[in-house]
């Protein structure tokens, strides 16, 4: 029988791929997170921390590919800290593995979003398997959400990305009584650019001001959405007014610096303008988007290359 070399380059992209996944354990035993690690560390990116507060606070600022939660813990339970990750549009489709002891808790573990149980004492083989599973499971998911909501020439979340996660957003925000931002940036003069420097140019510079967004954000809950044409939107959850001004100047200086020659433009280089608001005072996503709009344009009547909030 001749060997499938497309399967077996399959088998090694997974490979690496898995090796590159990120797991978070959530257990406050030394011990137990002692032996998970030894079980798991020479397959997977494992980190650790010892409470279900210190996993909301991690998860602000790195998204995991999977988390292994103890059920019992000091503090917030692990049926809570499920229910509050599940909760986070960047966190909603991660799978979270339950660490237990007993099955006295399995009803409500599958109710608020589990995907699995690990029984203790642990044994290598069924931890092992058990997360290689739902981590590939995960990532071939991803293959496919990427397929459907990627941007193809940009690499960012496309329109049809925004309309579903704008949704989770703005009810997560009401659910924890939180603000989010809305921004839209438009690259300035744009049509002109590509009436100089032609299409193929535009595109690369499209590809350029997508990345330099990207870059710009610091969080991995935020993110940046081509909404159409030379138009983008970033949105930002749990950020007031203020710090969607932050990050907005920081776009604009960012995409101003990179000194892309634009003839067309007043400012003889590539620039972008923007149109900010949150959710602070108004009734949801579709009023935060027409307002952010409204303000868009109002940087444009102003003479572009700034924002208006």
């Amino acid at each position: 029988m001749g060997l499938n070399t497309q399967s077996v380059g399959n088998n090694e992209n997974l490979i690496i791929e898995l090796f590159e996944s990120k797991v978070l354990v959530v257990e406050d035993q030394p011990l137990n997170v002692l032996l998970l690690k030894r079980i798991l560390s020479n397959h997977f990116k494992v980190e650790s921390v010892e409470s279900g507060e210190a996993a909301i606070k991690w998860c602000e600022n790195h998204t995991p590919d999977l988390i292994l939660l103890d059920i019992v813990m000091d503090g917030m339970g692990g049926i809570e800290t499920c229910k509050y990750l599940k909760s986070l549009p960047e966190i909603s489709n991660v799978p979270i593995i339950f660490i237990t002891s007993s099955h006295e808790n399995e009803d409500t573990c599958w109710d608020v979003g589990g995907v699995d149980f690990i029984q203790k004492p642990f044994t290598k083989k069924t931890v092992f398997n058990r997360v290689k599973t739902h981590l590939t499971i995960k990532l071939q998911r991803d293959k496919l959400t990427n397929l459907v909501f990627l941007d193809s020439l940009t690499g960012v979340f496309n329109r049809r990305y925004f309309d579903t996660h704008i949704e989770k957003v703005d009810l997560n925000a009401k659910r924890m009584n939180e603000d989010y931002a809305l921004i839209f940036i438009d690259i300035d003069f744009f049509k002109q650019f590509n009436d100089i420097y032609g299409h193929l140019e535009g595109d690369k510079e499209l590809k350029i001001v997508a990345q330099t967004i990207q870059k710009t954000l610091k969080r991995p809950r935020d993110v940046v959405i081509r909404f159409g044409g030379e138009e983008f939107v970033i949105v930002l959850p749990s950020t007031d007014l203020k710090g969607s001004i932050l990050v907005t100047e920081d776009v604009i200086k960012n995409i101003s610096a990179l000194n892309i020659p634009h003839s067309g433009s007043n400012f003889k280089h590539l620039t972008v303008s923007a149109g900010i608001a949150t959710l602070r005072g108004l009734k949801g996503e579709t009023e935060i988007l027409k307002v952010a709009d409204d303000k868009l344009y109002i940087s444009k009547q102003l003479g572009r290359n700034r924002l208006s909030y």
